[in-house]
């Protein structure tokens, strides 16, 4: 198994259409479709926050003369999904209703409107990994994960979604895991890079809990 850190740059493709729900501006909970069909409330980020930052979003965006899709790409790379606020931020700027983005931001499915997990794990279903056998690996992560493509698992650690390319063909096929590549994926090496995962949370945890220990002993 290889590993080499990737981008933010890639993104899915596009075709999945979900059914629109409006965005009310009174509203502090997003309605969102999710894949297996059920509907649920995204609490948002802090408003303040969101609204900041989308200001530089769009300034460095031009957002005048780009179009809605190159709009919303951005904002995703900027936040990891597509917050509340930032659509209805775009709608403004764009001069048109929050309604029509979600439509737009709904209809493709490299976009998401629910945070990532802490952990994304994309799939790639480019030429050479699909033919290597990547929907196979996908079913696996579904099962081991117990969440579908598109779905974030309930601790939040890990959310899943297929990839059409990360340009690492020649490592075919490959998953991303939060900033890692693991190239030459098999159904049996999902188990060692959720180990690894696991590993690298308890040595978080570990070194969070020295220096807040730490911290406590300056204090006194």
């Amino acid at each position: 198994m290889s590993n080499r850190h990737a981008g933010d740059d890639v993104l899915p493709g596009c075709g999945k259409n979900v059914s629109n729900h409006g965005i009310m501006d009174d509203s502090k909970h997003f309605p969102i479709a999710q894949p297996n069909g059920e509907v649920m409330s995204q609490k948002v980020e802090d408003e303040a926050d969101i609204l900041q930052e989308m200001k530089g979003i769009l300034e460095s965006s031009n957002s005048d003369g780009t179009s809605l899709v190159t709009l919303l790409q951005a904002v995703q790379r900027h936040f990891g999904y597509l917050p509340r606020e930032a659509m209805i931020e775009v709608a403004r700027e764009k001069g048109v209703s929050p309604a029509a983005v979600f439509g737009v931001a709904s209809f493709y499915n490299q976009f998401r409107m629910i945070p990532p997990g802490k952990y994304p794990v994309k799939m790639c279903m480019g030429t050479a990994c699909h033919i290597k056998g990547g929907n196979a690996i996908l079913k696996v992560w579904e099962t081991k994960l117990g969440i579908r493509e598109g779905e974030v698992t309930e601790d939040r650690l890990y959310s899943l979604d297929r990839v059409a390319c990360v340009g690492c063909c020649a490592m075919a096929p490959v998953a991303v895991v939060g900033e890692v590549v693991h190239g030459n994926m098999m159904p049996t090496t999902v188990d060692g890079v959720m180990l690894a995962v696991e590993l690298a949370e308890k040595e978080e945890q570990k070194q969070e809990g020295e220096s807040s220990g730490q911290q406590e002993e300056a204090a006194q």
